[in-house]
């Protein structure tokens, strides 16, 4: 019995080497592929006897794991869609196969890096046929509530290449200084005027002119009025006028030169004759109809320096800003740590597009390993939840970024040659065992 449980043993031994040996190979084979996680076999031994009487050897197994949860480091690269997770988490992808077939339903596997460019319908797309997963922004911009434990409300990332973007302006900011000599008697109360371009809802550049005239004293003894009347008109209106309003400015050693009243004045003629629209002292905002729809126009609020003034004796638009922009051309996309992928245009506009979410689950090393360094969730690895990017557990996206092998294969190749010798010293075993089994047989002899 103990002859033939050390036959056993020995035996044991050769297979747990040979699983060993395997694991390391596939370690090394895999050292410059990105985001491979390295295998790690352990040994555990078999009891058979337990005190008393005659010993029996119960030799060897080996237990193999994918030590999923240790990250690489991660290495830079000049791709924008190059990708890797710093920290934990994990990112949705689908197979393209899949995508293929089942569209927006392709289901979900994960990964923690993939070197991801458009393919010919959009799709962002690696080499080995993966493709990003997330959330898509809604027509506002903006990402719409989705459920955490599921993977229903992900899709597959498309970036229409060709696709035109304008912005229709829907704010304005005046930051314009009124000459106030020319509130004063005998001045010349020249009329100023300054036209801001805004973008309709077709992306067509259409114009709001803007008229400030001064309201001059009665009589040579009577100080400056300090006193305007501001008319604004739109080009895409034929020039009919979309509000006129009566400024008053403070003269006083504290808040000189800012707003103290505005007060509308009606329109007198043109086809929006009538009550100009409301202006709110606490805010500084009023907003006007053009052509377009509504655009809402920041003066400055009662005290305020940063809309109209009036110092000195220079008009000088200081600061004249708008949102909103024309037709442009797509150029580019860009990720940010947060997940957020943004399509950029040649006219400056910026457009979110999608959110990547990261998933996290409670025990990464019992995810499913398959090919192509992805992973499934398991009973194992627990229920997954979908986290903001640098939120919660998990950690960021980095982009222009892959993540290297956890291999390191100068601790492999020590790995493999104890490996050999343990198996030279089972096959050894076994020779002895043969030997010893021989000298039996002869005794008959």
């Amino acid at each position: 019995m103990t002859i033939s449980s050390s036959l056993n043993a020995g035996v044991a031994g050769l297979q747990a080497n040979a699983q060993r040996l395997g694991s390391i190979s596939d370690n090394i084979s895999n050292s410059a592929t990105f985001g491979y996680k390295r295998v790690e076999t352990d040994f555990e031994s078999m009891v058979l006897s337990s005190g008393g009487g005659s010993y029996a050897a119960g030799g060897v197994r080996a237990a193999t794991q994918r030590l999923i949860d240790q990250r690489g480091t991660l290495i830079g690269t000049s791709n924008a869609t190059d990708l890797a997770v710093r920290g934990a988490g994990m990112m949705p992808v689908a197979q393209a196969a899949q995508v293929q077939a089942f569209g927006n339903d392709a289901p979900m596997y994960l990964a923690t890096t993939g070197s991801f460019r458009t393919d010919a319908e959009g799709y962002l797309t690696s080499q080995s046929g993966l493709v990003l997963m997330g959330i898509p922004a809604a027509l506002d911009g903006t990402i719409p509530p989705f459920p955490r434990d599921t993977a229903d409300a992900l899709e597959p990332v498309r970036i229409d290449t060709g696709q035109l973007a304008g912005n229709p302006t829907l704010n304005m900011k005046l930051g314009i200084n009124l000459p106030a000599t020319e509130t004063e008697f005998g001045a010349a109360a020249l009329t100023e005027q300054l036209s801001v371009e805004y973008f309709d809802n077709l992306g067509t550049s259409q114009s709001i002119s803007i008229t400030f005239t001064p309201t001059p004293p009665v009589a040579a003894t009577d100080p400056a009025t300090n006193e305007w009347t501001m008319v604004l008109t739109d080009s895409a209106q034929a020039g009919a006028e979309i509000g006129r309003y009566e400024i008053t400015f403070l003269d006083a050693r504290t808040a000189g030169g800012t707003i103290s009243n505005v007060a509308p004045i009606a329109i007198p003629a043109g086809p929006n004759a009538g009550p100009s629209p409301a202006y709110t002292s606490t805010t500084g905002l009023l907003t006007v109809d053009v052509a377009a729809g509504p655009i809402t126009i920041d003066i400055g609020a009662y005290g305020d320096t940063g809309g109209l003034s009036q110092l000195s004796y220079n008009f000088a638009p200081i600061s004249v800003t708008k949102d909103g922009s024309a037709i442009g051309n797509f150029v580019g996309l860009d990720v940010d740590a947060n997940g957020f992928v943004r399509a950029t245009f040649d006219t400056g506009e910026i457009r979110l597009v999608y959110q990547i979410p990261l998933v996290n689950v409670p025990n990464p090393n019992g995810l499913e390993a398959l090919d192509s360094q992805t992973y499934l969730p398991t009973r194992a690895s627990g229920s997954f939840f979908l986290w903001d990017a640098g939120d919660g557990p998990t950690g960021d996206v980095v982009s222009f970024a892959r993540e290297e092998s956890t291999t390191d294969v100068a601790g492999e190749l020590t790995d493999m040659i104890k490996t050999q010798r343990a198996y030279s010293s089972n096959a050894k075993v076994i020779q002895t065992v043969d030997e010893m089994l021989q000298e039996t047989t002869n005794i008959k002899r």
